[in-house]
């Protein structure tokens, strides 16, 4: 049926080859049981919740999301929301939740709650049909919380009976759901946590009053009623978070305020106290908290500082099953796991995240080589490197059992291992759709700052071959938080296929990116323009006098989508002597426009450092341009708004600079899902680019 499909439809069908691919993985307590979702076939959007039983080998399904709900999901305004902080585009069981035993999972499904029996089968059972919210049992599994209409609700499993525990203050405040900065930039999604004793949770209250309010409309269909959100720009006011413990009888203990504005994460274990991790405004302080529930006082208990930024590093602070407090802090230019305050990883061995804290602890971290991720494990006397082979490898689970989705150039998609005590004792069933294509990117290191780079050729042609210059196509990212070098076949698919239109693609990670440790990644601060940019233009003069010949340095463009779209439009403003030609995809042309987390941590607060979002802005260069210019921009983008495109177009008509502006109607700021739309979208890309280096559209 796919065969006769282009590689970009196959792309979008296959929302970029993961359907088919197992996720989102929960191990039993007694490690002999897996769940997971997955969707039925590598075209269909709609997970399942399936599970595998490791004493048989043998794989189940507890819930068909296309038999319990059939046709489209009806999903609450709060989920779609979520999902698109999440950058979740597919549908059915996204999202589930067990209690302690693993007897019991929960999830929403087109609104509604529903639970099914883990060990006994049977059909799943719907709990709440009212708009549900991120639905999670208490650690027995006779209630179940939820978020519904912006109130944390308890729905009672023996009776089903629901109840409100929080109060209905108004549209402006919200219980129990992460804010949008906390989703966005500071990876937390949860906005509630249960007691260990299921006796009360410690909950979030949301104000979002003060938070300046901006529109998105629908040109396309003037008919439909504008959407307002709440959205914390660079220099406004934030959310009023709070926390507060709220239990089963409608008792309420508010947690004491301190001089935090963000908070980072949560935990609550038997293993101790409820601990919360917070920064101030600036970010340049992460403080650990141990919480009383009795009276919300708060005990400081670490506390780690930096003149730019502190980084956060997932999963932590987090209780091991011992009590001794695990945390990550930055010693010898290095992000270390700590242990109760001393360092259990080696300097060089950068953590990139806590998958799971017990009686030992999971994480995943880089070596010397920022291009690969691997998987480790703590153990007496140090720790052990759990993942084999080269490439990029996923971990969940607990120490002792373990799950690896394991990525590589070997192959498409991921091949995901169980593992018990390090050795493998099972596999959990993946397809994905072949691409098609098998990158052969050749693995760069390149410059004076050993910058990590791939550069891609059409295929057959190798870089000594000689023939004629190839004209350049650069795809980075660029910015921090993403990686685009990186061990895995699938992250250079599309760059391959960009390769085959007749270009030499090379994609560089400069400073900025993680892997390489705190001081790399923080000589970004309040210098985005200068340092990406530098990074780029570096990388590729490295790459042709590396090979003289192979690369046309007359025909040279650049793409890139959010901050990559910044770089782009970027390069084409400042480096016309580099670059001959940019698309700018969701491109932050001025960071004033940005949100608060992200924005701020990097070039500070715009009232104290307004020379900073001067010299980070695109808009003052706009009578610069010399160079064809492509911005695209989704119309319902509410991460990066619109209005950044439509400034920077504005600017350069004032100044009489000719440039092509592509709006794409109803797509967010995830690049377009609609087969047609999103094949077309890259073709005419291609089209407009080998127009201006004056290349061969045959």
């Amino acid at each position: 049926m796919t065969d006769d499909l282009s590689f970009l439809r196959r792309q979008a069908r296959t929302q970029r080859f993961t359907l088919g691919t197992p996720k989102s993985f929960r191990v039993s307590p007694d490690g002999t049981r897996v769940l997971f979702l997955r969707s039925r076939t590598a075209t269909d959007r709609r997970h399942d919740l399936c599970s595998l039983d490791l004493r048989t080998g043998a794989e189940s399904v507890l819930v068909d999301a296309v038999a319990l709900v059939p046709g489209e999901e009806d999903l609450p305004p709060e989920e779609r929301a979520r999902r698109e902080r999440a950058r979740v585009t597919s549908g059915g069981v996204v999202g589930y939740a067990t209690d302690e035993a693993f007897g019991l999972a929960v999830f929403s499904l087109s609104g509604t709650l529903y639970a099914v029996d883990v060990d006994g089968g049977g059909e799943p059972e719907p709990l709440v049909d009212a708009a549900v919210i991120d639905p999670r049992p208490d650690p027995a599994g006779t209630h179940v919380a939820y978020v519904s209409d912006g109130r944390l609700r308890v729905v009672e499993r023996a009776t089903g009976v629901s109840r409100a525990l929080t109060p209905d203050e108004g549209p402006d405040v919200s219980w129990g759901l992460a804010e949008f900065v906390a989703a966005e930039e500071l990876s937390r999604t949860r906005g509630y946590w249960w007691a260990p004793d299921g006796s009360a949770l410690l909950v979030q209250r949301t104000d979002r009053s003060d938070v300046p309010v901006w529109t998105i409309a629908d040109p396309a269909n003037p008919q439909s009623p504008a959407t307002t959100v709440a959205y914390p720009a660079a220099g406004t006011r934030n959310a009023a978070v709070s926390l507060s413990f709220v239990d089963l009888d409608g008792g309420r203990v508010d947690v004491e305020s301190g001089d935090w504005e963000y908070l980072v994460a949560a935990h609550w274990s038997a293993a101790g106290p409820p601990l919360i991790a917070v920064a101030p405004r600036d970010q340049r302080r992460l403080d650990i908290y141990a919480l009383d529930p009795r009276d919300g006082s708060a005990r400081l208990l670490h506390s780690e500082d930096d003149e730019r930024w502190v980084e956060i590093v997932t999963g932590v602070p987090a209780w091991t099953a011992d009590g001794r407090l695990v945390h990550v802090g930055v010693r010898d230019d290095t992000y270390r796991l700590c242990v109760a305050g001393q360092p259990v990883t080696p300097p060089g061995l950068q953590v990139r995240s806590v998958l799971d804290v017990g009686e030992e602890v999971l994480f995943s971290a880089s070596e010397s080589d920022p291009t690969q991720i691997h998987v480790y494990r703590t153990e007496s006397g140090g720790v052990r490197r759990l993942s084999g082979t080269e490439g990029v490898h996923i971990g969940s689970g607990t120490a002792v059992t373990t799950v690896l989705s394991s990525w590589s150039l070997d192959h498409s998609g991921p091949a995901v291992s169980v593992l018990r005590d390090g050795e493998p004792v099972a596999t959990v069933g993946s397809h994905p759709m072949e691409p098609g294509l098998a990158p052969e990117p050749i693995w760069l290191t390149v410059g004076e700052r050993e910058l990590r780079a791939a550069l891609v050729l059409p295929s057959g042609r190798r870089a000594d071959d000689g023939g004629d210059p190839l004209p350049v196509l650069l795809d980075p990212y660029g910015g921090p938080h993403a990686q685009r070098v990186l061990h895995s076949r699938n992250a250079f698919l599309t760059a391959q296929w960009l390769a085959d239109q007749g270009f030499a693609v090379l994609v560089a990670d400069g400073r900025g990116t993680p892997g390489r440790g705190p001081a790399w990644e923080k000589e970004i601060h309040h210098a985005f323009a200068d340092v990406t940019l530098a990074d780029q233009v570096d990388a590729l003069h490295a790459v042709a006098r590396r090979w003289p010949g192979l690369l046309d340095l007359d025909r040279v463009a650049m793409r890139g989508w959010s901050y990559g779209g910044y770089l782009s439009a970027l390069a084409v403003l400042r480096r016309p002597d580099v670059f001959h030609a940019a698309v700018a995809g969701a491109p932050v042309t001025d960071w004033s426009l940005y949100d608060t987390a992200y924005t701020e941590r990097y070039l500070g607060h715009p009232d104290d450092q307004p020379e900073v979002y001067e010299r980070n802005s695109l808009l003052a260069d706009a009578p610069s341009l010399r160079r064809p210019l492509l911005l695209v921009h989704g119309l319902a983008d509410d991460n990066v708004f619109v209005a950044h495109a439509l400034r920077l177009s504005a600017e350069l008509l004032a100044a009489g600079r000719d440039h092509t502006f592509l709006p794409l109607a109803g797509a967010t700021h995830m690049t377009p899902q609609a087969e047609e739309v999103a094949e077309n979208l890259m073709v005419t890309q291609v089209r407009w680019l080998k127009r201006q280096l004056g290349v061969s559209t045959d």
